[in-house]
Protein backbone atom coordinates (compact mmCIF):
# COMPACT_ATOMS: atom_id res chain seq x y z
CA UNK A 1 0.00 0.00 0.00
CA UNK A 2 0.76 3.11 -0.92
CA UNK A 3 -0.86 6.60 0.58
CA UNK A 4 -0.16 10.23 -0.05
CA UNK A 5 -0.99 11.96 3.12
CA UNK A 6 -1.48 15.55 2.51
CA UNK A 7 -2.10 18.00 5.86
CA UNK A 8 -5.66 20.42 4.54
CA UNK A 9 -7.42 22.77 5.82
CA UNK A 10 -10.50 21.15 4.02
CA UNK A 11 -10.77 18.52 1.45
CA UNK A 12 -13.99 17.35 -1.15
CA UNK A 13 -14.48 14.72 -3.46
CA UNK A 14 -16.95 14.91 -6.09
CA UNK A 15 -18.55 12.21 -8.76
CA UNK A 16 -20.42 13.99 -11.62
CA UNK A 17 -20.62 17.19 -10.16
CA UNK A 18 -21.71 16.04 -6.77
CA UNK A 19 -19.53 15.70 -3.54
CA UNK A 20 -19.93 12.39 -2.00
CA UNK A 21 -17.14 12.95 0.30
CA UNK A 22 -15.93 16.06 2.54
CA UNK A 23 -13.75 16.76 5.51
CA UNK A 24 -12.88 19.62 7.28
CA UNK A 25 -9.13 20.16 9.24
CA UNK A 26 -7.38 17.33 9.23
CA UNK A 27 -5.96 14.91 6.20
CA UNK A 28 -6.98 13.99 2.40
CA UNK A 29 -5.75 10.67 1.88
CA UNK A 30 -4.75 8.99 -1.87
CA UNK A 31 -4.38 5.30 -1.32
CA UNK A 32 -2.93 2.68 -3.93
CA UNK A 33 -3.54 -0.59 -3.10
CA UNK A 34 -0.91 -3.50 -4.16
CA UNK A 35 -1.20 -7.29 -5.33
CA UNK A 36 0.75 -7.99 -2.19
CA UNK A 37 -1.14 -6.13 -0.06
CA UNK A 38 -3.20 -7.88 2.95
CA UNK A 39 -5.72 -6.72 5.96
CA UNK A 40 -3.03 -6.54 8.63
CA UNK A 41 -0.81 -4.14 6.30
CA UNK A 42 -3.91 -2.07 5.99
CA UNK A 43 -4.45 -1.81 9.85
CA UNK A 44 -1.26 -0.75 10.58
CA UNK A 45 -1.31 1.90 7.67
CA UNK A 46 -4.07 3.02 9.25
CA UNK A 47 -2.66 3.37 13.01
CA UNK A 48 0.22 4.87 11.13
CA UNK A 49 -1.85 7.47 9.44
CA UNK A 50 -3.81 8.26 12.93
CA UNK A 51 -0.97 8.82 14.60
CA UNK A 52 1.75 10.61 12.22
CA UNK A 53 3.05 13.55 13.58
CA UNK A 54 2.86 16.45 11.09
CA UNK A 55 0.74 18.93 13.21
CA UNK A 56 2.45 21.63 14.60
CA UNK A 57 2.32 22.06 18.79
CA UNK A 58 2.19 25.86 20.14
CA UNK A 59 6.19 26.01 19.45
CA UNK A 60 5.16 25.43 15.80
CA UNK A 61 6.54 22.04 16.17
CA UNK A 62 5.58 18.87 14.22
CA UNK A 63 4.72 17.00 17.16
CA UNK A 64 0.82 16.46 17.16
CA UNK A 65 -1.23 13.83 15.05
CA UNK A 66 -4.73 13.55 13.80
CA UNK A 67 -5.63 11.98 16.84
CA UNK A 68 -4.48 14.82 18.66
CA UNK A 69 -6.03 18.00 17.09
CA UNK A 70 -9.46 15.90 16.19
CA UNK A 71 -9.30 15.95 12.74
CA UNK A 72 -10.90 14.16 9.99
CA UNK A 73 -9.78 12.35 7.17
CA UNK A 74 -11.08 12.01 3.32
CA UNK A 75 -9.79 8.52 2.00
CA UNK A 76 -9.53 8.69 -1.99
CA UNK A 77 -8.89 5.40 -3.79
CA UNK A 78 -6.01 5.98 -5.93
CA UNK A 79 -4.50 2.68 -7.70
CA UNK A 80 -2.43 5.02 -10.32
CA UNK A 81 0.10 5.20 -7.06
CA UNK A 82 1.23 1.56 -7.52
CA UNK A 83 2.36 2.46 -11.16
CA UNK A 84 5.74 1.37 -11.97
CA UNK A 85 7.93 4.02 -14.15
CA UNK A 86 11.06 2.19 -14.27
CA UNK A 87 10.59 1.44 -18.09
CA UNK A 88 9.61 3.68 -21.00
CA UNK A 89 7.54 6.64 -20.83
CA UNK A 90 4.17 4.32 -20.27
CA UNK A 91 3.79 3.51 -16.59
CA UNK A 92 2.60 0.08 -15.64
CA UNK A 93 -0.18 -0.45 -13.38
CA UNK A 94 0.61 -4.71 -13.13
CA UNK A 95 1.31 -4.34 -9.35
CA UNK A 96 -1.81 -3.18 -8.46
CA UNK A 97 -4.37 -5.24 -6.84
CA UNK A 98 -7.62 -6.36 -8.84
CA UNK A 99 -10.08 -4.27 -7.93
CA UNK A 100 -12.38 -6.81 -5.98
CA UNK A 101 -9.17 -7.18 -3.62
CA UNK A 102 -8.33 -3.55 -3.64
CA UNK A 103 -11.71 -2.26 -2.55
CA UNK A 104 -11.71 -4.79 -0.16
CA UNK A 105 -8.77 -3.22 1.65
CA UNK A 106 -9.61 0.59 0.96
CA UNK A 107 -12.37 -0.10 3.18
CA UNK A 108 -10.64 -2.09 5.61
CA UNK A 109 -8.27 1.01 5.91
CA UNK A 110 -11.32 3.06 6.08
CA UNK A 111 -13.06 0.79 8.93
CA UNK A 112 -9.47 0.82 10.91
CA UNK A 113 -9.02 4.82 11.03
CA UNK A 114 -12.95 5.06 11.94
CA UNK A 115 -12.17 2.57 14.72
CA UNK A 116 -9.00 4.53 15.74
CA UNK A 117 -11.51 7.34 16.65
CA UNK A 118 -11.05 9.38 12.94
CA UNK A 119 -13.68 10.80 11.15
CA UNK A 120 -13.36 9.66 7.80
CA UNK A 121 -15.33 10.74 4.79
CA UNK A 122 -15.01 8.42 1.36
CA UNK A 123 -14.56 8.81 -2.30
CA UNK A 124 -15.92 6.17 -4.58
CA UNK A 125 -13.49 3.76 -5.36
CA UNK A 126 -13.55 2.69 -8.95
CA UNK A 127 -15.49 6.17 -9.86
CA UNK A 128 -13.63 9.32 -12.11
CA UNK A 129 -13.46 11.80 -9.12
CA UNK A 130 -12.13 15.20 -9.12
CA UNK A 131 -10.37 16.10 -5.75
CA UNK A 132 -10.28 19.52 -4.12
CA UNK A 133 -8.27 20.26 -1.34
CA UNK A 134 -6.53 23.03 0.39
CA UNK A 135 -3.35 21.80 1.35
CA UNK A 136 -2.02 23.30 5.04
CA UNK A 137 1.62 23.95 4.95
CA UNK A 138 2.04 22.26 2.27
CA UNK A 139 2.74 19.17 4.27
CA UNK A 140 2.19 16.11 2.24
CA UNK A 141 4.06 12.40 3.28
CA UNK A 142 4.33 9.22 1.05
CA UNK A 143 3.98 6.23 3.36
CA UNK A 144 4.64 2.83 2.04
CA UNK A 145 2.96 0.06 3.87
Amino acid sequence: MRAVVQRVREASVSVDGEVVGACGRGLAILLGVAGDDDEAVAERLAGKIARLRIFENEGGRFDLSLLDVAGEALVVSQFTLIADTRKGNRPSFAGAARPEAAEALYERLCDALEREGVPVARGMFGARMAVSLVNDGPVTIVLDA
